[in-house]
C-alpha cells in the first residue's frame, strides 16, 4: 500500500471516509478508517490530527446507547491516532481525557461501568497513550485544580479496576495508567523534571487523592497472593512513590501556614487539601496504621520481587519523609532488618546496599529519633526474647533473631547502651543460652569410635575449600532449621564487634562456671564473641567503629584457654571402659557440682573425681559436645589471632594433640580441624611441619607427665599422635620418652595397658614407614617349608622354569608329591623319621679364613626400639582383657607375621572362631535393640580384625578353613546388617590369601550358575549350592562372587 508523505494527499483520501463516518457510525466505517490511516506518515497525521479526531469524539458524544464494540473500534483507532502524534492544545488535551474518561462511567453506581474486558482495556490504553502525547509544557498545566474532579474520576476509575477486576491484564494496565497519571512513568516521553514551585503545586494537588490511592492499593497489595507478584510489585512502587512525593519533608518544609485561595469554583476549591502541620500529624498516623498492614502481609510473601519491592519502599520513605513518617520508622526499619537474612540473595544483597546507604547518609546515627527508636524497640525485643524463643517456631525464631541482627547492625556501636542495663544483658544472654540447648541423648554421639589410624591429614591446604569457619553439625532442642543457628552465631560475633568485649567476656564466663547446663551454650557464645571482635566474617556499617586491639583480644582468648584447658573442663568422662572411668577416679582434681535443669529432658551431670555413679548416655553426650566445642573454639581463637597465636601453641597444642588420639570420633574430628586451623593462622605447611617444629616442648611435656601418670593418663595419647604424624627426624628425641614409655607400661600395664599397646603400635608402624626394609626388593627368597605353610605362595623358580619349558608326567608327578609334602608339614603331620633326617644333614661349612668378630656390633636404633617393644608386648598376648589380647596381635602381627603365626593359630584362633559360631545363633534371633549391646559390639570386633590377621600372618589352608567356616553363618541374611558386612571383609581378605578356595566355598553355599565342563570326556561336577534355588546366603555370596571375578 503506497504511503501518503503530504497532508494533500493523505486528505483526499481521508475525507471521504471521515465524512462517511461521521454520517453513520459504524464497526465497518471505523475499521476502515484506520486501515487508512496505516498508510499515512506520521507528518501529515500530525497536521491532519483534529480533522481525524472529530468523526472519532463525534461517535463517543453521539447520545443514545451504543454498541460496545463501536465504542471500542472508535477509541482504538483514536489511540493509533494518539499514538503517532502530539496533543499541543491544552484543552484538546482536557477534552480526550474526559471523553476517555466518560466511556467507562456508571451513573448508577461509582464502580466502573459494567462493559466487556476488551473495551475496558482499549479505555485504558487510550488514558495512557494520551498523557504520553501531550507535547511539552502542557502536561504541567493539565494538572491544575480546575482539573482536580476530573482527575479525580479518572484516579478512582483505575483504582477500581485494579481492585476489583478478575483479569490480570487489566489490573497491571490500569496500574500503570495510574503511573502514567501520578507522573510517576520512567519512559523516555516522560516531561522534564519539576522544579521547586512545580513540586508543590503537584504535592497539593495529589494530596487531595492521597487517603483513596493508599487504602486501595493497600487493599490490593495484602490481597490474595494468588492474583501474582506483578500486580503487588506495581501497587507498591505507586504507593511509596506517590507518599513519597507528598509527603516528602522537603516539600512540606516550604508549605505555609496560611492556605492560599485557588481561582477556581466554590465546590472546587473545597476539595483542596492544605499540607499543614496537624495534616501532616493526621496523614502520618493514618499512614503508619496502611504501611504495618502492608508490611505484614509483604515480608512474607512467596515471590522474591515482592519482597525486594518492599526493600525500596522502606528506603524511600526513610529518606525523603523522616521527619512527616517518623511514627513509622519504627515498622519500617523492623521491615528492613527483617529482610536482612532473606532466603532470596537479590533481597539479602540490596538490603546490605540500603544498611550501608544509611550508614553513609546517618539516617539512624545522625537521627535522634531513629536512633530512640531503634534503642527502645532493641530494648522491648530483649527483654521479650526469652519468652519468643521458648513459644515461637523455627520460622519465628527466625525472624525474631534477624530483627535482632538487624537492630544490632544498625546501631552499631550505640548498642552498648542496651548491654550496660544489667537487666537487659541478662535477658539477652538467657535467651542466648536457652535457645543454643544442644539435643544429647543421641546414642549415636557416645558410640561413635574412631577405628582407623592414618594421617590427620596431610597438608592444610586440603582444607582451605571449606571455609574456616564450618563447624560440626549439631542438634538443639528447640530448633532444626540451620539459619536459626547461622542467625545466632551472627548475632553473638556483632555483639562482639560491636559490644564492649571485656563485659560480653566476663559475663558468660560466669555463665560457663554458674552451671554445666550452660557451659555448652556459654563456649559457644564466647567463640563466636572473639570471632566477631576480630571483624572476621563482619560486616561493618560504622567506619568510625574502633574494634578491638590485638594485644586486647590476645590477652582475652588467653583467658578463655586457660578455662578450656583445665583440668576439670577438659578431661571428661567421654565413655564407659572400665580404664578410663579408673583413670577418671583416680585423677586428683577438684569436682564440680552439677546444676540440672529441671526443663530437660536429659539431665546433664558432670561428677568429681571422688564420686562413684556410673555416667549416663546424656552425661557422656554432653561432655563430648563441650570438649569438641572448646575444641572449635581454639581452631577459632587461632584464625581470629592469625600469626600472635605462636604465642599461646605452648598451652594450646599438647591439649589439642591429646584430643587429637581420642577414639570418641567426635573429639578426634574436632581436634584434627583445630590443629589445621593452627597450621593456616600460624603459617605452617603440614601437620607434620607443626609438629616438628614444636616437637621439643612437646616431648618435654610428655616425659614430665609419664612421671605423673596418675594426674596425666592421657598421655600416651599424644605421643602416639605425634608418632602417626611425623617422620625419622623426630626419632632423636623420642627415644628416650619410649624408653620412659616401657619402663611405665612395667609398672602399669595391669591398669593402662590400652593406652600403652595403642602407642607401641603407632611406634612400631611409625618406624616401618621411616626406615622401610629393601632387602627384599629383588627376586623372592627361598622359604622353607617350615615358614609356608599356604599353598598359595610362590612356587620355586626352578618349577616355573621347568613349567615353561616342557611339562612331562614325572614333572607333575614331583609337584604333586612336593605339594602334598608342604601340605603335611602345614597341618603337622611330620614324622619323627623325617625329624631324624634333618637332623642329621651335615652342617654348613664354615671358611677356615672368616674370623668371628668378638663383639656382636650394636644395632640401630630402630631396630634397638622395635626389639624393645616386642619383648614387652609378648607377655602381654595372655591378659585377661581382650581388648588388649587384640591390640597386640594388631601390634605384633602386622610386623611380625612369622613369628606370631603358630601363637595365632594354636592360642587364639580356636577361641575367637568357637566364640563367633556360638554366639552367632543368638545374634541371628536378636532385635534391633542387640546392636548396641555388648555382645554385638565384641562380634563385630572379632569380624573387623580377623581378615586383616589372616590376611598378614598368611595363614595355611587348615586355619582359613577355620576362619571361613565361623564366619560363614553371619552370611545370612538372619544377621545383622553390620555383622553381615563385617563378613563379607572377612572374605574379601581370604580371597586375597586364596582365591581358588574361597571360590570353592561360597559356591557350596549358593552357586549362581549351571558349571559346564570343558571337555566332554570330564564328568559334570555338582556342588552343594543348587543352581538358581534361593537361601539366606544368596545375597551376600552373589556380591561376593562379583567381587572375586
Amino acid at each position: 500500500m503506497a504511503v501518503f508523505d503530504t497532508p494533500e494527499e493523505a486528505f483526499g483520501v481521508l475525507r471521504p471516509i471521515c465524512v462517511q463516518l461521521t454520517k453513520t457510525q459504524t464497526v465497518e466505517n471505523v475499521e476502515q478508517l484506520q486501515a487508512q490511516l496505516q498508510a499515512v506518515s506520521d507528518s501529515a497525521l500530525q497536521q491532519l490530527q483534529q480533522y481525524i479526531l472529530f468523526p472519532l469524539r463525534f461517535a463517543l458524544k453521539t447520545p443514545g446507547p451504543k454498541r460496545e464494540r463501536l465504542i471500542q473500534s472508535v477509541v482504538e483507532c483514536l489511540t493509533f491516532v494518539l499514538s503517532s502524534t502530539c496533543v499541543k492544545e491544552q484543552e484538546l488535551l482536557r477534552e480526550l481525557f474526559s471523553e476517555l474518561s466518560a466511556c467507562l462511567y456508571s451513573p448508577n453506581s461509582q464502580k466502573p461501568a459494567t462493559v466487556s474486558e476488551e473495551l475496558k482495556l482499549a479505555v485504558i490504553q487510550g488514558l495512557s497513550t494520551l498523557m504520553h502525547s501531550a507535547y511539552g509544557d502542557i502536561v504541567v498545566t493539565f494538572y491544575e485544580p480546575s482539573m482536580l474532579p476530573r482527575l479525580g474520576f479518572a484516579v478512582s476509575l483505575l483504582l477500581g479496576l485494579a481492585e476489583q477486576e478478575k483479569s490480570k491484564q487489566i489490573k497491571i494496565a490500569a496500574l500503570k495508567c495510574l503511573q502514567v497519571l501520578l507522573l510517576q512513568c520512567e519512559c523516555d516521553d516522560h516531561p522534564r523534571s519539576l522544579d521547586e514551585l512545580e513540586q508543590k503545586q503537584l504535592g497539593d494537588l495529589f494530596a487531595a487523592f492521597l487517603p483513596g490511592i493508599s487504602t486501595a492499593l493497600t487493599r490490593v497489595i495484602t490481597g490474595d497472593f494468588k492474583q501474582g507478584h506483578t500486580i503487588v510489585v506495581c501497587s507498591l512502587k505507586i504507593f511509596y512513590r506517590t507518599v513519597g512525593f507528598i509527603m516528602a519533608d522537603e516539600q512540606l518544609r516550604r508549605i505555609s501556614t496560611v492556605q492560599e485561595k485557588p481561582a477556581v469554583e466554590h465546590q472546587v476549591a473545597k476539595l483542596m487539601v492544605h499540607r499543614e502541620a496537624d495534616w501532616v500529624k493526621s496523614t502520618g498516623d493514618k499512614l503508619t496504621i496502611l504501611l504495618k498492614k502492608i508490611i505484614e502481609g509483604v515480608s512474607v510473601h512467596p515471590h522474591w520481587k515482592v519482597r525486594l519491592e518492599l526493600v525500596e519502599l522502606v528506603e524511600v520513605l526513610l529518606l525523603k519523609c523522616t521527619q512527616s513518617l517518623v511514627e513509622s520508622a519504627g515498622p519500617l526499619l523492623k521491615a528492613l532488618v527483617g529482610l536482612l537474612n532473606d532466603e532470596s540473595p537479590d533481597v539479602q544483597a540490596r538490603c546490605h546496599k540500603v544498611l550501608r546507604h544509611f550508614a553513609d547518609q546517618k539516617v539512624v546515627v545522625g537521627n535522634r529519633a531513629f536512633a530512640d527508636i531503634l534503642a527502645e524497640h532493641l530494648h522491648s525485643l530483649a527483654t521479650s526474647l526469652p519468652r519468643l524463643m521458648n513459644s515461637q517456631d523455627d520460622q519465628g525464631k527466625f525472624s525474631t533473631l534477624s530483627l535482632l541482627l538487624g537492630y544490632l547492625r544498625l546501631l552499631g556501636p550505640k548498642v552498648n547502651f542496651v548491654l550496660n542495663s544489667v537487666a537487659h544483658l541478662q535477658r539477652l544472654s538467657k535467651a542466648l543460652i536457652q535457645v543454643l540447648e544442644l539435643d544429647v541423648a543421641d546414642i549415636k554421639i557416645v558410640e561413635e569410635r574412631r577405628w582407623n589410624s592414618d594421617h590427620l591429614s596431610t597438608s592444610p591446604k586440603t582444607s582451605a575449600s571449606r571455609p574456616w569457619s564450618q563447624i560440626q553439625r549439631r542438634y538443639f532442642r528447640f530448633f532444626t532449621d540451620e539459619r536459626v543457628f547461622l542467625l545466632l552465631r551472627q548475632v553473638c560475633q556483632l555483639l562482639g564487634f560491636y559490644g564492649n568485649l571485656y563485659l560480653l567476656v566476663d559475663h558468660f564466663l560466669e555463665l560457663y562456671h554458674e552451671s554445666v547446663v550452660y557451659r555448652k551454650q556459654a563456649a559457644m557464645v564466647l567463640n563466636e564473641l572473639v570471632v566477631g571482635a576480630a571483624g572476621l566474617e563482619v560486616e561493618n556499617l560504622h567506619e568510625k567503629h574502633i574494634k578491638t586491639s590485638p594485644e586486647e583480644l590476645s590477652e582475652i582468648v588467653t583467658s578463655i584457654l586457660e578455662e578450656y584447658t583445665s583440668q576439670e573442663n577438659w578431661h571428661l568422662v567421654t565413655c564407659v571402659e572400665a580404664e578410663e572411668m579408673g583413670e577418671e577416679l583416680t585423677m586428683q582434681q577438684s569436682g564440680l557440682q552439677a546444676i540440672t535443669s529441671g526443663s530437660s529432658t536429659c539431665q546433664v551431670t558432670s561428677f568429681p573425681a571422688f564420686s562413684k555413679p556410673s555416667p549416663t548416655i546424656c552425661s557422656m553426650n554432653s561432655n563430648i559436645w563441650q570438649i569438641c566445642i572448646q575444641l572449635e573454639g581454639i581452631g577459632h581463637f587461632a584464625h581470629a589471632l592469625g600469626a600472635d597465636f605462636r604465642l599461646l601453641l605452648m598451652s594450646a597444642l599438647y591439649p589439642v594433640l591429646e584430643k587429637a588420639g581420642d577414639q570418641t570420633l567426635l573429639i578426634s574430628q574436632a581436634a584434627t580441624s583445630a590443629m589445621m586451623d593452627i597450621c593456616l593462622a600460624c603459617g605452617y605447611d603440614s601437620l607434620q611441619h607443626l609438629i616438628n617444629q614444636n616437637s621439643d616442648y612437646l616431648v618435654n611435656g610428655i616425659s614430665l607427665n609419664l612421671r605423673h601418670l596418675s594426674l596425666h593418663p592421657h598421655t600416651p595419647k599424644v605421643l602416639e599422635v605425634m608418632l602417626r604424624n611425623s617422620d625419622a627426624s623426630l626419632l632423636p628425641l623420642v627415644a628416650d620418652v619410649v624408653q620412659d614409655v616401657l619402663d611405665t607400661l612395667d609398672q602399669f600395664y595391669d591398669k593402662r595397658a590400652t593406652s600403652f599397646v595403642g602407642v607401641l603400635h603407632a611406634l612400631l608402624a611409625a618406624l616401618a614407614q621411616w626406615f622401610p626394609d629393601t632387602g627384599d626388593l629383588g627376586q623372592p627368597q627361598a622359604q622353607s617349608v617350615g615358614e609356608k605353610g599356604s599353598h598359595s605362595s610362590p612356587r620355586p623358580a626352578a618349577l616355573e622354569k621347568g613349567l615353561e619349558k616342557s611339562t612331562t608326567a614325572e614333572d607333575i608327578e614331583q609337584f604333586l608329591l612336593n605339594y602334598l609334602k608342604e601340605k603335611d608339614v602345614a597341618d603337622g603331620n611330620v614324622s619323627d623319621f623325617d625329624n631324624e633326617e634333618e637332623e642329621q644333614s651335615d652342617p654348613p661349612t664354615v671358611d677356615e679364613n672368616d674370623t668371628v668378630p668378638d663383639v656382636e656390633p650394636p644395632r640401630p636404633v630402630q631396630i634397638q626400639i622395635a626389639a624393645d617393644v616386642m619383648e614387652r608386648c609378648i607377655h602381654l598376648l595372655s591378659d585377661k582383657n581382650l581388648k588388649i589380647r587384640l591390640k597386640v596381635l594388631r601390634t605384633l602381627g602386622g610386623k611380625c607375621g612369622d613369628f606370631l603365626r603358630s601363637r595365632f593359630c594354636k592360642d587364639v584362633l580356636p577361641k575367637l572362631a568357637g566364640s563367633l559360631v556360638t554366639q552367632a545363633t543368638v545374634s541371628a534371633r536378636a532385635g534391633p535393640v542387640y546392636s548396641h549391646t555388648l555382645a554385638f559390639k565384641l562380634q563385630l570386633a572379632v569380624l573387623q580384625g580377623l581378615g586383616p590377621l589372616c590376611e598378614k600372618l598368611d595363614l595355611g589352608e587348615g586355619d582359613l578353613n577355620k576362619v571361613a567356616d565361623a564366619c560363614l553363618i553371619y552370611l545370612s541374611a538372619k544377621q545383622p546388617v553390620k555383622l553381615q558386612e563385617a563378613a563379607r571383609r572377612v572374605f574379601l581378605h581370604l580371597m586375597k590369601v586364596d582365591p581358588d578356595s574361597t571360590w570353592f566355598l561360597l559356591n557350596e553355599l549358593y552357586c549362581p550358575e549351571q558349571l559346564t565342563p570343558p571337555h566332554p570326556s570330564l564328568h559334570p561336577v555338582q556342588l552343594r549350592g543348587a543352581v538358581g534355588q534361593q537361601n539366606p546366603y544368596t545375597a551376600n555370596v552373589l556380591l561376593l562372587l562379583q567381587e572375586l571375578q
